[in-house]
C-alpha cells in the first residue's frame, strides 16, 4: 500500500499515480463529512443565537447563561483524548454516525429543558458527540485521501463548519424562530435534521467502507486494553511536532474563540453602529473563510507545511496589531479581515499535519488532533476571559490584544521550528 504519491519507492511514476488514484465516491463521502460538520454547527451555536429569549425563559442569570455558551469547548479539554483515542479504534465512519446520534438526541433533550441543571446537563452531553465530528473528520480524510490532499479536503469539511454557524443565525435564530414560534421547535427542527442525515450517511458510509476500506490506513486493529490506550498516548505525547502542533492549535482556537468573542463590543468601542459591529465580526469570519479555501490547497501544491503555518501566524500578528493601534472602524474591518485570514488558513492544517508524521500517521489521527484540542481549548476558554478581565482593569482592548499578539508570536516560533514531514 502506498502511503502518498512518490512514497513508494519505485520510479515508475505513471504506476505510482494510479496506485494513488482517489475514487469519486471518497471525494462525495468527504462532502457528506462536511454537512456532518455543517449540521453540528447549526445545532451547537443555535443556543448563543437563541441565548436571549433561553435566559429570559429559564430565568438565567447572566453567570448561567455564559457557562451554557462556554460549557461546550470547556468540556473538550477533559473529553478530547478520550474521545480520540476511540475513534482510532472503531474507525472515522462508525465514529461520524454515534457522535451525530448523541448529538442529535442531545439538542432534541435541549429542547425540552426546564431549568439550568437540565440546559448544562444536556449541552454536556452535545459535548460528547461534537468532538466526534471534530475528530473524526481528521481521521476519515487521513484513512482515504493521500497526503497531497490531506489540506485540500480539510478545507472542504472545515468551511462546513463556517457555513454551520453561519445557519444558526441567518436560519434558525432569523427564520425559523419566527416561523415556528420560538427556540424550543427551532431546536428540534435542528435536531430533526441531523438524525435524518443518519438515513444518508449510514448507508453510503457503509457501502464505501465495504469498496474502498481505507486505503491509506486509518481504521487500527488496537483494541481498547489498557496497555494499548497507554502507548497510542504515550506515541502522541512524546513527539516533538506534536508539541509544536499544540502551541499553534492553542494560539489558533485563543485568537479564533476571543475574536468571535469581542470584535463587535470592540468595533463598538470604537464607534461603530450596531450593524457595522456586527459587520466587522462578519468580515472575521469571510477573512477565516478564505484563508481557509486559500491557504490550505496552496500548501498541499507547494508542498510546504511549514511555510504555510509561518505564514498564517505573520497574518495573524498584523491583523492583531491593526485592531490595536487603529483608530476607526475601517480599519477593524482591514484588520479582522487580515487576521482572519491568518487563523482560517491554520485551521485544516493543524488537523492535516499530523497525519503526515511518520509516527503517527492515520492510524493514529484522531489522537492526535484530539490532543491539540485537549489543550488548545485551554486558549480558546482563556482568552476571551483575558480580554474582557484586562479590559475591566485598564478600560482598554489594548492589553488583551497584546495578549493575543504574544500568542500569533509563539504560532510563528512554533511554524519555524516544524519540520517538513
Amino acid at each position: 500500500m502506498v502511503d502518498d504519491a512518490g512514497r513508494d519507492g519505485t520510479s515508475d511514476e505513471t504506476d505510482s499515480e494510479s496506485r494513488d488514484a482517489v475514487p469519486p465516491s471518497s471525494y462525495a463521502l468527504v462532502v457528506l463529512g462536511a454537512v456532518s460538520y455543517l449540521l453540528l454547527m447549526a445545532n451547537w451555536f443555535a443556543l448563543a443565537a437563541f441565548l436571549e429569549p433561553i435566559a429570559r425563559q429559564l430565568g438565567l442569570s447572566d453567570t448561567q447563561a455564559g457557562a451554557l455558551v462556554g460549557a461546550v469547548p470547556l468540556t473538550y479539554v477533559p473529553l478530547s483524548l478520550l474521545s480520540g483515542l476511540a475513534l482510532d479504534r472503531i474507525g472515522a465512519r462508525r465514529g461520524i454516525a454515534l457522535a451525530v446520534g448523541i448529538f442529535g438526541v442531545a439538542q432534541l433533550l435541549r429542547s425540552a429543558t426546564t431549568g439550568f441543571v437540565g440546559m448544562l446537563a444536556t449541552t454536556v452531553l452535545f459535548a460528547v458527540g461534537a468532538t466526534g465530528i471534530t475528530f473524526g473528520l481528521p481521521k476519515l480524510v487521513a484513512s482515504v485521501f493521500p497526503s497531497r490532499l490531506l489540506g485540500t479536503m480539510s478545507t472542504v469539511y472545515i468551511l462546513g463548519s463556517y457555513a454551520g454557524t453561519a445557519t444558526a443565525y441567518s436560519v434558525g435564530r432569523a427564520i425559523l424562530g419566527p416561523e415556528l414560534g420560538g427556540w424550543r421547535p427551532t431546536f428540534r427542527v435542528l435536531a430533526a435534521a441531523a438524525l435524518a442525515f443518519l438515513v444518508v450517511w449510514l448507508p453510503v458510509a457503509a457501502w464505501h467502507a465495504r469498496r474502498h476500506g481505507t486505503p491509506y490506513g486509518g481504521d487500527a486493529g488496537s483494541d481498547f486494553a489498557l496497555g494499548s490506550l497507554r502507548a497510542d498516548v504515550a506515541q502522541v505525547f512524546s513527539h516533538r511536532v506534536m508539541g509544536l502542533l499544540v502551541v499553534v492549535g492553542t494560539v489558533y482556537l485563543l485568537l479564533g474563540h476571543s475574536l468571535q468573542g469581542w470584535l463587535p463590543t470592540l468595533a463598538g468601542a470604537r464607534g461603530a453602529t450596531p450593524a457595522r459591529a456586527a459587520t466587522v465580526a462578519t468580515l472575521f469570519v469571510v477573512g477565516q473563510a478564505a484563508g481557509t479555501v486559500v491557504v490550505p490547497p496552496l500548501s498541499d501544491r507547494m508542498g510546504r507545511r511549514r511555510e504555510a503555518v509561518v505564514a498564517c501566524g505573520v497574518a495573524a500578528l498584523l491583523g492583531v496589531a491593526g485592531l490595536a493601534v487603529g483608530g476607526g472602524v475601517l480599519a477593524a474591518s482591514v484588520a479582522a479581515m487580515v487576521v482572519g485570514t491568518g487563523v482560517g488558513g491554520v485551521s485544516p492544517l493543524v488537523r492535516a499535519i499530523p497525519t503526515e508524521i511518520d509516527e503517527i500517521g492515520p492510524a493514529l489521527t484522531a489522537t492526535a488532533v484530539s490532543l491539540v484540542f485537549a489543550v488548545g481549548e485551554l486558549g480558546g476558554f482563556f482568552g476571551p476571559f483575558l480580554v474582557g478581565g484586562l479590559r475591566d482593569l485598564t478600560g482598554s482592548f489594548v492589553p488583551g490584544l497584546a495578549v493575543l499578539a504574544v500568542g500569533a508570536l509563539a504560532m510563528i516560533a512554533a511554524g519555524m521550528r516544524l519540520p517538513e514531514v
